[in-house]
């Protein structure tokens, strides 16, 4: 195999103290130039390695995000105490990443491989996507008056746009949106411009939530597919997603993204009479939530009725009540960009300026 290298040697965004939990390791994957971070201990030195899949896998696992990195880390890594090129290249033919120590053990640079690894037989995907675009909007009023939310521009293109584009970098061609709301201003809009995509639209005649209007497509859609709300983004790679759908053996994935929050009150507590037990100001809460965003198999169809309202967490209950095999697929909190209220459009607008939106070309 011919492989190319990068040297990383600003390394502080792929490094990690061993005393760390789950929930920092997951944070700090987002930041990190490429999804390895190395462990070390309080004296700097390199005992560790761990990956974006180590994390997930124990989050899965029923791990909680409080849990030392030490539970999950490899203390067995590769890594090189000399600075060689040429054995670097031969050690990243089965390795992402890999450190070069001094004598001291401490980590000076790391060598990566210069291309996207591919991700098994879905490195380029070919799975419909399935839009639902019918909502109001009404968080985002008055502009939602103006505009339907698909059409709503994020960095000078429409959110439906961008969210269409992104995944035709990763080999998708197929696309289904569902409107309702401003119907005629969305088609008019696609209908305008070059698509070098397969676009149909389908119509609600009244609102079906989140999830009732797939059943319009439950004779056009025969293979796994993707489902996605018209006001996220996702900047996890759906690739693994999908692969991490399929190994499981998932009828449906729900992506759900890591939440911090900060209560703006002070908690208290106190007894059956009236004395105060405790107080806790303004505490913190962590905690993984739905982004709107799926991986489904077709046997969904079975579980919507014609013309039934149906959101999809209602549908994922009734096939999980059936004995269908429904899980999710963890993300960091930076991962998902929501456009449903005014302050994250604006924080969504800002990220989407400052970043390559070629993220997974192969």
């Amino acid at each position: 195999m011919n492989i190319e290298v990068n040297v990383l040697n600003d390394i502080a965004d792929n490094i990690i103290y061993e005393t760390e939990n789950l929930k920092t390791a997951l944070e700090t994957l987002e930041r990190a130039f490429f999804k390895v971070l190395f462990v070390i201990n309080r004296e700097d030195i390199f005992v560790a390695a761990m990956t974006d899949a180590d994390v997930r896998r124990a989050i899965l696992a029923g791990a909680l995000l409080e849990s030392p990195i030490s539970q999950v880390a490899n203390y067995h890594p590769k890594y090189m105490k000399y600075d060689d090129i040429n054995l670097a290249k031969q050690f990243l033919e089965k390795v992402t990443a890999l450190p070069v120590i001094d004598e001291n053990g401490k980590i000076v640079k790391i060598y990566t491989r210069a291309y996207k690894r591919p991700i098994g037989d879905i490195d380029k995907l070919n799975l419909p996507v399935v839009i639902m675009a019918g909502g109001k909007g009404t968080r985002l009023y008055p502009y939602t008056k103006i505009l339907p939310k698909p059409l709503i521009p994020i960095a000078d293109i429409p959110i439906s746009e961008r969210i269409i584009q992104m995944f035709q970098k990763m080999g998708c061609d197929e696309f289904h949106m569902i409107v309702n709301y401003k119907k005629s201003m969305i088609k008019a809009y696609f209908n305008d411009i070059d698509c070098q995509y397969n676009l149909k639209f389908w119509d609600e005649t009244e609102p079906l939530g989140t999830g009732g209007g797939l059943i319009f497509l439950r004779d056009s859609i025969s293979s796994t597919f993707i489902l996605t709300n018209c006001d996220i983004i996702i900047l996890d790679d759906v690739r693994k997603i999908v692969k991490h759908h399929r190994e499981a053996g998932n009828k449906v994935t729900m992506v759900c993204s890591l939440k911090n929050y900060e209560i703006p009150y002070g908690i208290v507590k106190f007894s059956e009479g009236g004395d105060i037990k405790s107080f806790e100001e303004k505490p913190k809460m962590s905690f993984f939530t739905n982004t709107g965003y799926y991986i489904l198999e077709k046997d969904v169809f079975k579980y919507i009725c014609d013309a039934e309202k149906a959101d999809m967490p209602e549908i994922i209950e009734k096939m999980r009540q059936s004995g269908e095999k429904v899980g999710i697929y963890p993300i960091g909190e930076n991962s998902w960009l929501d456009m449903g209220q005014f302050d994250t459009m604006d924080s969504m607008e800002v990220k989407i300026k400052g970043m390559n939106m070629c993220l997974w070309d192969a």
